[in-house]
């Protein structure tokens, strides 16, 4: 072999490690998501479709730099959490737990992987961060509304049903919000002349057979406050409104969609836009730990006018006209 050429020859074999090295894809980040819903939930996929998309928009693409695993509790809670056990052992870079009904779990799993959650009500008092402003741990992320909403709640069930003396409160007992917002509830019900009681939900049984028992007397409606099973079990609850012609007040459009009456709450797919910016900045080296829990930004009335001739129920022109979404 001639001198130059062996020389080019090893030359090339110097530089092609570092050419290859060059041309070898970026490392692939892992996050999981944790909902509490159905992988056929319009509103899951709606929710997690935000989150994905909102992290393309800054740069992390499934299948070149990030890998998505998704896991779907499907209403079952014991099934959210092995699922979080599940995901936690896949040693994620980040934790989405879409909803506050996943947040619980995951923290029984891990005390170090970082966690954004979602629609979280009062996660210091459920201890899920230390503060608002310096959340402390590996859990950071986005509220929904403080327990006061509950007042909301129950003035708007008079405004539009002044017949109703007597309100159930659908809530999730297990969770802060289930006794906070029941309580707000409870503290200005006397002055609106409203008795109220409270059912606690997790079964669609157990929701059927109490709503059922609260329609033997008159003069009634419902308030189904902020925890995951509303949700899973929407169709239910707005099927026995509508058997029982009771008015009832959601906290999320989300019931208005599917053929309930009104709700007043937070946008629910805009949290999950803003979650895929705080798992951004912990993919490139932030804390969950600094980054402070934020409030929501979007709040909604909506008003399902079909449903409202249904139940017999004339809707004010005054709430008509602070309504952010009529659907006739």
């Amino acid at each position: 072999m001639k001198r130059r050429e062996f020389i080019t020859l090893l030359g090339g074999a110097a530089a092609w490690p570092l050419a290859a090295r060059a041309q070898q894809p970026e490392r692939a980040r892992r996050i999981g998501v944790l909902t509490p819903f159905a992988a056929d939930d319009p509103e899951a996929k709606a929710r997690v479709e935000a989150f994905v998309q909102a992290l393309q928009q800054l740069g992390w693409s499934v299948g070149r730099n990030v890998q998505i695993d998704i896991r779907w509790g499907a209403g079952d809670a014991e099934r959210t959490r092995h699922y979080a056990a599940e995901l936690v052992a896949l040693a994620p870079d980040a934790i989405l737990a879409a909803g506050g009904a996943t947040v619980g779990p995951l923290l029984q799993a891990t005390r170090s992987v970082p966690i954004v959650f979602t629609l979280t009500p009062d996660p210091v008092g459920a201890g899920f961060v230390d503060s608002l402003s310096h959340p402390g741990g590996n859990a950071t992320g986005f509220t929904n509304f403080e327990y006061g909403i509950g007042v909301k709640w129950l003035e708007l069930l008079k405004e539009v049903a002044p017949r109703v003396t007597r309100a159930a409160v659908l809530r999730d007992p297990a969770i802060p919000a289930g006794i906070g917002e029941f309580g707000a509830i409870q503290a200005v019900a006397p002055s609106l002349g409203i008795e109220v009681r409270p059912i606690d939900m997790r079964e669609a049984g157990e929701i059927e057979r109490a709503v059922t028992a609260f329609a033997r007397s008159s003069n009634g409606g419902l308030i189904v406050t902020s925890n995951a099973w509303g949700i899973v079990h929407r169709d239910l609850i707005i099927a026995l409104a509508s058997r029982y012609r009771f008015p009832v007040v959601y906290p999320f459009r989300v019931f208005i969609s599917a053929g309930g009456l009104v709700s007043y709450g937070p946008d629910t797919i805009d949290p999950h836009r803003r979650a895929a910016d705080y798992v951004d900045r912990i993919l490139r080296g932030e804390k969950p730990a600094d980054l402070p829990v934020q409030a929501p930004t979007k709040f909604e009335l909506a008003i399902n006018l079909k449903t409202a001739k249904a139940l017999g129920v004339d809707v004010p022109p005054t709430l008509l006209a602070r309504a952010t979404e009529v659907i006739e």
